[in-house]
């Protein structure tokens, strides 16, 4: 059983492991389960049987509950049931159920307990560790929230049998960009047959992968440095994800983005690693894009987290495993952006 600990201020730990789900606990006498209300029934039966909650809430499945008004209605729900200050809010689903019920336990009564039991790939591998949770706005992703870690995180392979393969495959991406950025080991443990979660050496590559987050955001839990690097392939994304209305899910959309970082990359004097996203995007075959202008996406890049007063910075890298922040002028953005828009066409992204 992995159990990877998860340093700074306030310390916790991840466990990894078949039936943790069943076996998980917290210390609270009064606690809110947040739910994805696209889970199995099995699942959600599971989690209240462990955490016996007093009020299990739904909400919208994906980056529809990343909004202020499911955010705003869950804490008057919470209010309404009068869950004290000693209480604990628990987020069960994918990364954006844990993205908002983290959000909420940080501004319910300014502060309550948070403990995460995440569902997807995504959302064991990124999301659910590191304290990062918030809500989008129409403007872009992620731009309110607040660093409130957890107290304990679950994850459950188990419950990845559920998923059908191009969900599983979609969260895959993380995973993936932890190879790239930290563990090269992970890019053929990921692109495998093996990577299956019933298969026995998949708990060891999921702790593995968990485990480069786990050790960032240990050094940097604000991301005043280190921790940006976390966002390869995310800039793209995240514009990708807002000019697609969500159309695109989180991990397609940071499997196209990867393959822009490793091209600008390329670029800007670094190893060719494209070889290695083309790979990845042939074997997760995302969603096919909508036809995609340079100037729209554009706008929203401007407005990643990572932007400072001077303008957009991209992480890039180097070689593998030697990340780097930087700024890239307009017209290199542009002109990487035409190559990158030929080679993810539909007929190119074929194994």
């Amino acid at each position: 059983m992995p159990l990877i600990e998860v340093g700074g201020a306030t310390p916790y730990t991840v466990t990894v492991e078949h039936g943790a789900l069943k076996r998980a606990q917290v210390p609270q006498r009064r606690a809110a389960l947040i739910v994805d209300a696209g889970l199995p029934a099995d699942v959600v039966q599971q989690a209240q049987a462990a955490f016996q909650p007093e009020l299990t809430l739904d909400v919208p499945s994906g980056d529809a509950c990343k909004t202020a008004e499911v955010w705003s209605h869950t804490l008057s729900r919470l209010a309404a049931a009068n869950l004290p200050r000693d209480g604990a809010v628990i987020g069960l689903g994918g990364g954006a159920t844990t993205d908002l019920a983290g959000f909420v336990a940080a501004s319910y009564l300014r502060g309550v307990a948070y403990y995460s039991a995440p569902t997807t790939l995504l959302g064991m591998v990124d999301a659910a560790v590191g304290g990062k949770t918030g809500i989008n706005l129409p403007e872009g992703k992620n731009l309110v929230g607040a660093f409130w870690p957890p107290r304990a995180v679950w994850c459950d392979p188990e419950v990845l049998n559920s998923l059908p393969p191009a969900i599983f495959r979609e969260g895959a991406a993380e995973a993936y960009k932890h190879g790239l950025i930290s563990d090269p080991t992970l890019l053929a443990r990921v692109l495998s047959p093996d990577f299956r979660p019933d298969h026995p050496d998949f708990e060891t590559t999921l702790a593995d992968a968990i485990a480069v987050k786990a050790g960032v955001v240990t050094r940097d839990l604000t991301e005043q440095g280190e921790r940006a690097y976390l966002n390869f392939g995310h800039t793209l994304a995240h514009a990708i994800e807002a000019v697609t209305h969500h159309g695109s899910s989180h991990g397609d959309a940071v499997g196209y983005g990867m393959h822009y970082a490793a091209l600008l990359s390329r670029e800007l004097g670094g190893s060719d690693l494209s070889g290695y996203t083309r790979r990845f995007l042939a074997w997760q075959q995302p969603k096919a894009l909508p036809d995609l202008s340079f100037d729209e996406l554009n706008r929203y890049m401007a407005r990643d987290k990572k932007a400072d007063s001077a303008g957009v910075r991209f992480v890039l890298l180097h070689d593998l495993a030697q990340p780097y922040l930087t700024r890239v002028p307009d017209e290199v953005l542009r002109r990487v952006f035409a190559v990158w828009q030929t080679e993810v066409s539909p007929e190119r992204l074929t194994v």
